[in-house]
């Protein structure tokens, strides 16, 4: 963020605190809500800025912060934007209240319905497929599907993130979409049964886990391994000739996808901007960096993937709607409690 940037979004963040009326803010301005923390983003800011005049003032930190924040804001929030990663965390804005329906034609030609909240408060923007990973010495016939995972003849062999995790809550409650809630329990018990360690760690650390020897098979979602194929991850690109990937359930259901996206503010001072930055993120050349960028699949099917994402191959995505998954999360803790995933 430039120094300017980041003066005017924090003298707008005090300027809501104290209570001062939205009407201030100058035209021609955007104030962004993020917890998106990738460097590779400032282009996609610094492009739209370029093609539009209108200058972007970001606030960052975690999502539920800035959920926590715009409601204590109330009708004096700054925000326009925001913007978050994983469905539940998009799916939790919205019961808060802090977003709002926006009718926009281009959003809705351009980015898949399974993608977009039904009632049009939030829309998906990149994807990341949530696949399995082996260490291919050790493991010559790898599961095939999520619910492979639960199989006895892996025990001791998983790896996988806490079920605090929100990647680890929304996969569970795509498996309560498309199994229902009592097979969903069975296979999270096997899970567990299976697992090599106690959950600990980040995306990064289940893969780190395979080339260390500290389990055979791990989930990790396909930008966290496309990037070490792309540039150094210590633990893991000098190993990566080491570990094979499936994805998942490609006779049946389909990849889970795990989403980056954002809506609109309850309160947006600066609404059609809003609009148009929401607009351009599902542009092509958007999408492009997405990819390029990040390492991330478009939403929009005609966008071409980068080298590194590519190198991932062909692959059938769950196109179960991704609204209906966020509602299961309440269910997927539950589970999770009942069976001991820590």
């Amino acid at each position: 963020m430039s120094l300017t940037s980041k003066t005017s979004a924090i003298a707008l963040a005090a300027a809501a605190l104290m209570g001062s009326p939205v009407a201030v803010l100058a035209e021609g301005e955007l104030n962004l809500y993020s917890s998106r923390h990738y460097d590779t983003d400032e282009r996609l800011y610094s492009d739209f800025t370029d093609q539009t005049g209108i200058t972007i003032n970001r606030i960052e930190g975690k999502a539920d912060e800035l959920i926590a924040r715009m409601e204590a804001e109330g009708v004096n929030s700054p925000a326009d934007i925001l913007l978050t990663v994983d469905t539940s965390r998009l799916e939790r804005a919205k019961n808060a209240g802090v977003l709002q329906a926006i009718d926009s034609s281009v959003l809705e030609e351009r980015i898949p319905a399974n993608l977009q909240d039904s009632d049009n408060q939030w829309f998906g923007f990149s994807q990341r497929a949530r696949i399995i990973f082996y260490d291919k010495a050790d493991v010559t016939e790898p599961p095939m599907d999520y619910v492979a995972l639960a199989d006895p003849k892996y025990n001791g062999m998983v790896c996988h993130r806490s079920s605090s995790n929100v990647y680890s809550q929304t996969l569970l409650a795509a498996v309560i979409e498309n199994h229902g809630e009592e097979a969903a329990k069975t296979w999270a018990q096997g899970v567990v049964d299976n697992f090599a360690r106690p959950p600990e760690g980040g995306d990064t650390d289940q893969l780190r886990a395979l080339v260390s020897g500290e389990c055979d098979i791990s989930i990790s979602n396909t930008y966290y391994f496309a990037r070490a194929l792309r540039k150094d991850v210590d633990g893991v690109s000098s190993a990566v000739d080491q570990i094979g990937w499936v994805f998942p359930a490609q006779d049946a259901e389909g990849a889970h996808m795990n989403l980056s996206g954002g809506g609109v503010a309850a309160n947006a001072p600066n609404r059609e901007n809003a609009i148009k930055f929401m607009e351009y993120l599902a542009s092509d050349q958007a999408q492009e960096y997405f990819s390029a960028g990040n390492d991330e699949f478009p939403v929009v099917p005609t966008v071409a993937l980068s080298e590194s994402v590519a190198q991932l191959g062909d692959y059938k995505a769950d196109e179960v709607s991704l609204s209906a998954v966020a509602k299961n999360v309440p269910v997927a803790q539950r589970i999770f409690n009942e069976v001991g995933w820590e």
